[in-house]
C-alpha cells in the first residue's frame, strides 16, 4: 500500500535504494567467490607443483598449513583495520595481495615462493569475512539480510565448486605456470570492478552518528567468543566429511569410489542450495540459534544412521543429500546470529574474530581425521562428527539464550 501510495519522487528513490543495494551484493558476493576459488588454486596444482618443485605431498601440504595458520591468526586483526581504515580499503587491497602472490609464484616458481605465496594468500583470505560483512551489514535491507548473506555464502560455495575444472582448463590451455598468473589475475581484475561500480565503504553508513555514538565499543563479548568456539565446531563436524567421507565411505562400508564420490557430490551440491533456501528461513525468524539447533539435531540423526548403518546405495546418496541441505540451511542464520551479537560498528571486527574458529577447525580437523583413518577407524569420521554436531547444537541454544547486543537503527 505504501508503495502505491507513494509520490513518484519517493518511488524513484526506493528503487534507487533497492538498485545500490544490488549493485553492494553481486560486487560483494563476486568477492567472496574469488576468495573460494583462490583457495582452491594450490591444492588443485599439486601434481604439476611437485613435479616442476621435485618435493613430496608433505612439503606441499605444509603450504597449506601455512595458508591456515596465517589466515587464522590474522582475521581478528583485519577486522580491525576494517572497521577503522575502512572495509572497502581493506577487501581492494586483499584482491589484488592474493592476485600478485600468485602471479609471483608463476613467474619465479620455486618451493621459497610456494611458501610465501601460501602466507600472503592466507593474509589475503583473511580479508574477505570481516571486510565483505562489514560493508553487507551497513548496507543491505534488515528485512532481506538473512537473503543476502545467504547470496554471499553461495558465491563462496560455488566458487570451490567450479575451481578445479577452471584450474584444470587453466592448465590444459596455458600450461601449470600460465595457469598461476590467469588464476592469480583475477584477484587485480575484480578489484578493478569494485572500482568501476564504486562499492561504498562500511562506515559510509554511520557518518552520521553522534559523539557520543564514536566511543569504541568493547567487541570481545561473552556472545562473540561462544560464537568463535560454535564457528569452530562447525568447521571440524563438516571437514570431516568434505574431506575423509569419501575414503571412510570406501574403507568402512564397502562402497566403490563413483558412488562414494556421489554421495559427497550430492552432499556438497545440496549443501549450496541449502545456503539459498536459508536465507529465505534466516528472514523469517529472529530465533537463529533455534534454527541452527534444529537443523543439526536432525543433521546429526542422520549422520548417526548413516555411521551405524550399511545404508543401500540410494538411502546413502539420499542421506547425505539431506544432510547437505541441513548443513546449508543454518549459514545465513549463523551468519545473523554473528551481526546481532556484535556491537555498533564493530561487525569487521565480529565476523573476523569469530572466524578464526573456522581457521582452527580448518588446522585440527585435518589431523583428527587423519588420525582416526590411519587406526582403520572409517566409521568414526562420521561417528565424530555427530559428536562436534551435538556439541554445535548446545551452543546454538546457549547463543539463543544471550540477550541481543545492542545495535544502532
Amino acid at each position: 500500500m505504501a508503495d502505491i501510495l507513494a509520490t513518484p519522487q519517493q518511488a524513484a528513490s526506493r528503487q534507487a535504494g533497492k538498485d545500490d543495494q544490488l549493485r553492494v551484493l553481486v560486487a560483494i558476493s563476486i568477492a567472496h567467490w574469488v576468495s573460494h576459488f583462490h583457495i582452491f588454486v594450490l591444492p588443485m596444482l599439486f601434481p604439476f607443483l611437485k613435479q616442476q618443485l621435485g618435493v613430496g605431498y608433505i612439503e606441499l601440504g605444509f603450504a597449506l598449513t601455512v595458508f591456515a595458520v596465517t589466515s587464522g591468526l590474522t582475521q581478528a586483526p583485519i577486522g580491525y583495520l576494517a572497521d577503522h581504515l575502512g572495509a572497502r580499503k581493506i577487501l581492494l587491497i586483499g584482491l589484488c595481495l592474493g592476485g600478485c602472490s600468485l602471479i609471483a609464484l608463476g613467474l619465479h616458481l620455486s618451493y621459497p615462493w610456494l611458501i610465501v605465496s601460501a602466507a600472503l594468500l592466507g593474509l589475503a583470505n583473511s580479508v574477505y569475512h570481516p571486510a565483505n560483512y562489514a560493508i553487507l551489514s551497513a548496507h543491505m535491507n534488515d528485512a532481506r539480510m538473512g537473503r543476502a548473506f545467504s547470496i554471499h555464502a553461495f558465491a563462496g560455495f560455488f566458487g570451490s565448486a567450479v575451481a578445479p575444472a577452471i584450474m584444470a582448463a587453466l592448465v590444459a590451455t596455458f600450461g601449470g605456470h600460465g595457469a598461476l598468473i590467469a588464476a592469480g589475475a583475477v584477484g587485480p581484475l575484480v578489484a578493478l570492478l569494485m572500482i568501476a561500480v564504486r562499492i561504498p565503504d562500511a562506515s559510509a553508513a554511520n557518518h552520521t552518528a553522534s559523539a557520543a555514538d564514536t566511543r569504541k565499543p568493547n567487541v570481545i563479548t561473552p556472545a562473540l567468543f561462544v560464537l568463535t568456539i560454535f564457528f569452530f565446531l562447525l568447521s571440524v563436524s563438516s571437514a570431516g566429511i568434505g574431506n575423509f567421507g569419501v575414503v571412510a565411505l570406501m574403507s568402512g562400508y564397502g562402497t566403490t569410489f563413483p558412488v562414494a564420490n556421489l554421495a559427497l557430490t550430492v552432499f556438497l551440491g545440496a549443501s549450496a542450495a541449502g545456503v539459498l533456501a536459508g536465507g529465505f528461513l534466516a528472514d523469517l525468524t529472529e530465533r537463529h540459534g533455534q534454527v541452527a539447533a534444529v537443523c543439526f539435531a536432525v543433521n546429526a540423526v542422520i549422520l548417526l544412521v548413516v555411521a551405524a548403518v550399511n545404508l543401500p546405495q540410494a538411502a546413502l546418496i539420499g542421506a547425505m543429500g539431506l544432510a547437505g541441505l541441513l548443513s546449508g540451511l543454518i549459514v545465513p542464520s549463523r551468519d545473523m546470529m554473528v551481526r546481532n551479537a556484535a556491537p555498533a560498528g564493530t561487525a569487521g571486527r565480529a565476523f573476523g574474530i569469530v572466524s578464526t574458529g573456522f581457521n582452527i577447525g580448518g588446522i585440527v580437523s585435518p589431523l583428527l581425521f587423519g588420525w582416526i583413518m590411519d587406526r582403520n577407524l572409517p566409521h568414526w569420521v562420521f561417528g565424530v562428527s555427530v559428536m562436534f554436531m551435538v556439541m554445535t547444537v548446545i551452543l546454538a541454544l546457549v547463543t539463543e539464550r544471550n540477550p541481543r547486543a545492542t545495535r544502532s537503527a
